[in-house]
Formats: C-alpha cells, structure tokens, sequence
C-alpha cells in the first residue's frame, strides 16, 4: 500500500486548509454561487436533492484498517452514520453539513486521505481490478501504475480544467475485471513477442447519455512511455474536445467525429514532441512506486486447506458462500473474500459506521490490515488464509457480509437515484430492493448463474445500466417514474453497450419484467450458457415478445 511522504502529505493537509478559508468566505457572502462551484467540485463536494454530497477518494480501491476507521468516526460525527461506496471506488457521504465539510477533510488528512479530483472536468480516481495483486490470472499488478498515475495527473496544471470530466482504468489480468473498454482510457497490459511489458490503449469508451466502448489506437506502448502517451492523448483532447455544449464533450465524442484512426495520428504526432522527455518512466522510478506493492510475507502452505475443503462438504451454508464469495489466490492455501454489500432491504453499495469498523477488526485479523473497495460496490479482503475461511464467514453472518450472490442476479450495482441525487428521473434503490425480494430463492438464484444487472437513475449512467447483461435505466414520463429495460451490455474484456427492450415500464411492474426475461433465459439455455450467452445466440425477440405479451 503506498504510503505519503512529506510532500503528499503537505499537499493534503495545505488543500484542506485552502477548502476551509474557501467555505468560509462562501458562507460569509464573498462567493456567489457560480464562484464557489468549481472550488467545491474541486474538493469532491456536490449539491444534491436534500444535502450536500462529499466523494472521497479511494485510489485504485486500496485501503487499511485504519482508514476504515477514520471513515467510521467521520460517518458517526458528521453524517448520519453509513457510507456509499461508488462504481469508482470511492466513499460517498449523503448528509455532511457544508460548514464541517472542513473538519471532515482535515480528519482525512490524518490517515493520508482526501477528496481532490473525485469531481470536476479533471483526471479522476484511476480504477482497476479489486483483485490487484493476488488474482490467479494476473499478468502484472497493476497498482504501481495506478500510483504512477496518481502521482502524474494530481495538480496537473494543464489538465485541471478539461472539456469534461475524465477516466482512466488499467487491468493487469486475463480477464478484465476493471471494465477498461467503458473508460476515457483503458489500458490492458500485455507483452510483445520479445517478452516486453507495454500496454495496449484504448481511446473513447464512456456510459452516459451517448454509451460507446472504447477503441484501441495502440497495440503495444512500451511502459517507459506511459506518462508522455497519455499527456499526448489529453493534450489532443484538450485542443479538441467541445467546450461549447457539456453533451457533446466527452473524448468519447471527439474519437468518434474525428475517427479511431485520425484520433490516433494526432496522438502519435503530438507525441512526438513529447516522447522521450522528462515524463519518460525510468527503472528507478518504478521501482520506486514498486515497493509499496510488494507481496506481503504469506506463510508457505500446502496447497487447498483440507479442513476448508471438509466444511464446504457438510456445511451447505458455508459452501454457497465459498462458490460466490471466495476468490482463487495466486498464492497456494490462500484466497480473497469478497464481503456482500447486498443485502435485500440495504441500499446497495451501503454500509454503516459499525460495519465500517467491523471490517476494519476483520482486515487486521485475517488480511494483514488491507482491504479493497470494489466497482460492484463491495468490499474485498485480499489475503485470507482457506483455513481461516470457515471462521471468517461466520462473523460475516453476523455482520451483514455474508449474502452469498457476488456475480449473481441481486448482486446489484445500483446508483442512489432519486432518493439522494439531483440529477436522477427516477428512484434506483426502491426497484433493486423489489427485484431482490422477487429472487429470495437462493438455489434459484445458483441455478440462474453468473448474471450482472446494473440499475441507474438518470442517463449520467452512474449504475452502469448500458453495460449490464440486463440494465434498468429511470426515466421520467409526464412526471411519473418509469424504467427502460437494455439487454446484451458486457463490461469485460469484450465489452458492449445494451440494446433498448421496447417501451419503458412501471415502478410496480419491474419485478415481473425481470422473472419474465429470466423465464425466457431458463427455457431456452444449453447446459453452458449464463444469461448474456443464450441472448446472444437467441436475439432479442424472445425476451421482447415474452415481456410485451404479458404486460398488454
């Protein structure tokens, strides 16, 4: 885990103090609004429908017990007792009250954390696999260049006041677990045929109201070229992009007006005055970055725990929780854990101040004190011992972690909706927890299989609905609240955005909606086939007139 030095740290700590005598001058009439907008923005602060919203960053998702802790106090003394974990990894607080926005960023400081860049036309939280590390795929952890990043774009003076905001994601695996074709940048690590680590760059990819997945305009960068690459994609999109209408702003649109291919000449020729210069990577720089990402000390262990494997044998509990919840690990005997935020009855992605500190107690006995926050919106312990594992799930049961349906149909990603956001036509929470309550048969929930379904309340996309194999999008209707339904998005390494089902449906008629299009999976699937597979081989239509059929 990277860990500040005293330049971080001071920059931290002096932006906090800069975001106190900001507020202060705003609430003392010295600001108007328009003023205040971008320096709040700049400090991860919103203006939602009931309070202000604050967005703290959770770089690549990595965090220690210790932060957790702090999140806790924070959750307790200054909201009203939980937190939001988002599709960007991050911390959300719902309900901070503005004039202690600065005592909330001050206690951050304290255990190196903050919310710089986690809004605004900037370079956001750069994301990746909540695996990182340990993965049994893993190529490279990418982690180290997530800090690299870090590093690179925080302050950056000339990409502080993009066109749009912007994403950037790194997957170091073979199987894309950090959605890197729906980012402004996504990069996939890969090596050449001389064995040479580089990345392949995609260009374009964006949820939102104009969905696309990005393109690649580079097979193989060298990784020593990196920082200069992408400073020539954003000095393109900087020249470039639409300032004139937000809409249209996005790298995403500019990639698809001037084409991939035009896009990625720009690129190499801006990069040509960029390319071997003071932002080339160097071996000591990495390995600088490098070391906070060591593996940690794992006791040498003889492959699969029989007394684990025994308990998945005769506990049938603990066995459904394993199969969904337990992550293989590069490391013999060990596994990563992936703690349900999903409970029914529970907004997605929420958890309390006492979870907070519950899973903070389980980081530092189990997990060497480190745990992920994940963009499905759970949270993962990295190094669990398969001997621990029966013992861990069962203080899991009692903390609300346990609900054993990670990659499964109610494990829902889902944004706050209009019980909390501005911006939302309709209400997200209320229709996950309806689908939940429609598919509490947790053996039917296994004999349905791998399923992502993705829930958002506006066209922003902040639930990922045009990625998920069944995504539900709120729309507003004459005033009413209704729901569009997409089939076919993917988020991993063959990414696709969703096609619209038909007319959109009523709060109340969701839960049918969706039994419907899992009948239609369950009457005509091959043994093999999850959800998105029989769609793609069988079409839309039999969903669509299934659907239809029953709600005229």
């Amino acid at each position: 885990m990277y860990i500040y030095d005293e330049y971080d740290q001071r920059i931290v700590e002096d932006r906090a103090k800069q975001f106190r005598d900001q507020v202060r001058r705003y609430l003392a009439g010295e600001f108007s609004e328009a003023e205040f907008l971008p320096l709040r923005l700049q400090n991860g602060l919103y203006v939602q429908r009931y309070a202000p919203m604050l967005r703290i960053a959770v770089p690549y998702g990595v965090l220690s017990a210790e932060r957790l802790r702090k999140l806790a106090y924070i959750t307790r003394r200054y909201d009203k007792g939980y937190a939001h974990i988002t599709t960007r990894q991050n911390i959300q607080l719902n309900w901070p009250n503005l004039e202690e926005v600065p005592d909330i960023l001050e206690e951050l400081t304290q255990v190196q954390m903050h919310a710089i860049q986690t809004s605004g036309n900037c370079i956001r939280n750069t994301t990746t696999d909540q695996f990182a590390g340990v993965a049994a795929d893993e190529l490279i952890d990418p982690r180290p260049w997530c800090e690299i990043i870090r590093q690179w774009s925080t302050f950056h003076p000339e990409f502080a006041f993009l066109p749009r905001k912007f994403k950037i994601a790194i997957n170091g695996a073979e199987q894309d677990r950090a959605a890197i074709g729906i980012h402004d940048i996504g990069l996939n690590a890969v090596r050449n045929e001389q064995g040479e680590l580089g990345f392949q760059v995609l260009v374009g990819g964006g949820l939102g109201r104009t969905p696309m997945v990005g393109a690649e305009i580079r097979e193989f960068l060298p990784w020593k070229h990196l920082l200069t690459y992408l400073e020539a994609i954003l000095r393109v999109y900087n020249r470039y992009g639409r300032r004139d209408n937000k809409f249209k702003a996005r790298i995403k649109i500019l990639v698809k007006a001037l084409t991939p291919a035009v896009f990625a000449e720009k690129v190499e020729a801006e990069w040509q005055n960029l390319k071997d210069g003071s932002a080339t990577l160097t071996d000591s720089e990495l390995q600088r970055v490098s070391k906070y990402f060591i593996p940690p000390q794992y006791e040498t262990l003889d492959g699969d725990d029989a007394g684990y494997l025994s308990k998945r044998e005769t506990d049938k509990g603990f066995n459904n929780w394993a199969m969904r919840n337990v992550q293989p690990h590069k490391v013999p005997g060990y596994a990563a854990v992936t703690l349900s935020l999903k409970a029914t009855s529970i907004s997605p992605g929420d958890i309390t101040a006492e979870q907070l500190d519950a899973a903070a107690d389980l980081a530092d006995r189990y997990s060497l004190g480190e745990i992920r926050s994940t963009h499905y919106q759970n949270l993962v312990l990295p190094y669990i011992k398969q001997s621990d594992l029966h013992e861990l799930w069962l203080q899991c049961r009692e903390l609300g972690f346990a609900t054993p349906t990670i990659g499964l149909l109610t494990d829902i990603i889902c944004c706050p909706g209009g019980d909390y956001c501005s911006l939302a036509n309709a209400k997200s929470i209320p229709i996950a927890e309806s689908i939940q309550r429609q598919f509490d048969n947790l053996d039917y929930l296994h004999d349905i299989g791998e399923l992502e379904l993705n829930i958002s309340g506006c066209m922003n996309a902040c639930g990922h609905h045009h990625v998920g194999h069944i995504g539900i999008l709120g729309v507003d209707k004459k005033g009413q609240e209704f729901y569009q339904v997409s089939l076919g998005g993917k988020s991993g390494r063959d990414s696709a955005i969703g096609k619209i089902l038909g007319p959109s449906f009523a709060a109340d008629q969701m839960p049918t909606v969706v039994q419907k299009l899992i009948d239609v999976y369950v009457d005509n699937r091959t043994p093999e086939e999850r959800f998105i597979d029989t769609f793609e081989r069988i079409g839309m239509a039999p969903f669509k007139e299934q659907v239809y059929a029953a709600n005229n």
